[in-house]
């Protein structure tokens, strides 16, 4: 991003931007456009409600005597006259401000007409403060229901007065430009000259959430007006809530948006005026404004490998005790978390393994989920930060092919989940000597379906059920100079373990069974 110091290079409003947007107002139907000044509609809201779209005529506004010159001697009412000369209206009567760039922010009304600039200056300014880098941004903006509402009810008061005459004939309202597109027109100069950066789809996001204190009592007169004088709610339980409780300013009135954005379908499929008898100008109040900005989740991962047997997956804490010495989630999350500068992370791994068991091997892969993060690590520097976790004082965990990951290897870590195969070496005693034909039993076996009730070292944390797993292969070893000992090998779908019992338990079941489904 630049510096301050760069930021008094940035785009001013200048006299061709201005010439730009009077070309294009005098190539408009002048009568038409003397009635929407009339009716409190800013200049901006009038090209979109042409359809007019290229960025250039959003970056300025036009002062009353330019609108004067361009207007010539049309006479308007006299709120909307200074001195003889047109004026825009303080507060639109369609965007209330929005593209003004008049709103409250902080209980305090901030008023910049000339051009974006100054928002853009805000924006880019809280970024550097909360200490992001980016190299790309996307726009995201919330408007109140009330705006959308007013650009219906003002093309149909076009539409029944100029429906007859050439200009008209053809339009209709999909062509006009929604007031969240024309505010990102307006912005998108200025943001991107100030960031230094393209606006595309993007992980980081700034958002601006525009709320009217009107917005949810106007979406209820409209629905009530289509839908039969029926009053929708929403909500459940003992909190229904009807569709016009007061939306305040901390917050966007989402439901109601999704209201409207639903009625203005059948609204523009009958276009009829009936639906909407709600005059403009009940307002001159501007939307609150809050922005900020955030960065989508990225992912860190590998496979790690424990070498202590006090140490859990995760944090374990059991009546305020916690067990063990450790855990893996927050050994690798304290290290990789202040790189990233992220607010938080959470840990996620392809199954796991208790406290007392280590994971040796080639490891067991794992993601970091990093939320919000300020700095993504380059390659060098995810490398770095393995070397750094595999020689940590304490010889805890271990890490190997740590790399910084899409959001679709989370999911193919989840699918692996459920298939995979693990193996286990399991010391077991039994009380008579091992014979060749224990050997050959076990070692015929495969793909043997059991049914597994649930451990009661885990019932509080997994449901108490049966549960269908596979024991894919069994190999006994045995230990030269023990009759009684021997090394079973097993490979499994995701089973249970109980330590050196389970393999005979297995066994004993088997022989008493035959080749069937059975319990352990």
């Amino acid at each position: 991003m630049p510096s301050d110091t760069e930021e008094a290079s940035q785009p001013t409003v200048n006299g061709d931007n201005v010439r730009a947007l009077c070309d294009v107002v005098r190539e408009l139907p002048i009568r038409a456009v003397i009635d929407l000044l009339s009716i409190g509609v800013c200049t901006r809201c009038i090209l979109r409600l042409f359809g007019i779209r290229e960025h250039v005529y959003y970056r300025s506004s036009l002062s009353p005597s330019m609108l004067s010159s361009l207007l010539g001697d049309s006479t308007c009412s006299e709120k909307h006259m200074v001195d003889g000369n047109f004026r825009e209206p303080v507060v639109c009567s369609i965007c209330l401000g929005i593209l003004q760039f008049t709103y409250w922010e902080d209980k305090k009304l901030v008023t910049e007409n000339e051009s974006a600039n100054e928002l853009a200056v805000s924006i880019s300014s809280l970024i550097r403060q909360q200490g992001f880098e980016i190299d790309s941004y996307s726009l995201e903006v919330s408007i109140p229901p009330i705006v959308l509402e007013n650009d219906h009810t003002v093309w149909l008061y076009m539409k029944r007065k100029y429906e007859s005459e050439p200009w008209f004939q053809g339009k209709s309202i999909s062509e006009c430009i929604s007031a969240k597109d024309a505010l990102k027109i307006s912005l998108m100069e200025s943001l991107e000259t100030m960031l230094g950066c393209k606006s595309n789809i993007s992980a980081f996001r700034i958002r601006l959430t525009y709320t009217h204190r009107i917005s949810s009592k106007t979406v209820e007169n409209s629905v009530e007006g289509c839908h039969g004088g029926k009053r929708r709610k929403t909500g459940a339980g003992n909190g229904l809530n009807t569709i016009d409780d007061d939306f305040k300013c901390s917050g966007p009135p989402i439901e109601a948006g999704a209201v409207v954005e639903r009625s203005f379908v059948s609204f523009q499929a009958n276009e009829s005026s009936e639906c909407l008898k709600l005059p403009l100008g009940q307002s001159n109040e501007p939307c609150c404004l809050e922005f900020h900005c955030y960065r989508t989740q990225i992912y860190v991962g590998g496979r790690y490998l424990k070498y202590s047997r006090n140490v859990s997956q995760t944090c374990w804490i059991i009546d305020d005790e916690r067990m063990g010495e450790a855990s893996v989630e927050e050994i690798l999350g304290s290290n990789i978390l202040p790189l990233c500068r992220g607010d938080n992370y959470k840990f996620h791994a392809a199954g796991r393994e208790d406290i007392d068991v280590r994971m040796l091997g080639s490891g067991r892969p794992f993601l970091l989920e990093i939320q919000n993060a300020r700095y993504i690590p380059s390659e060098e520097s995810v490398k770095f930060l393995e070397t750094k976790i595999n020689n940590l004082e304490k010889k805890l965990v271990g890490v190997k092919n740590l790399k910084l990951l899409g959001s679709q290897s989370w999911e193919l870590m989840r699918e692996g989940e459920a298939e995979k195969q693990k193996q286990y070496t399991a010391l077991v005693w039994i009380s008579r000597p091992l014979k060749d034909e224990d050997l050959q039993s076990i070692s015929s076996l495969e793909d043997l379906h059991i049914l597994q009730r649930t451990p009661i070292r885990v019932l509080h944390r997994r449901s108490p059920l049966e549960r269908e797993k596979i024991i894919h292969w069994m190999r006994i070893e045995r230990i030269v100079g023990s009759s009684q000992y021997f090394l079973l090998h097993l490979c499994t779908q995701n089973t249970y373990i109980c330590l050196c019992s389970t393999g005979w338990n297995i066994y004993q079941g088997i022989r008493s069974w035959g080749p069937r489904t059975h319990p352990t």
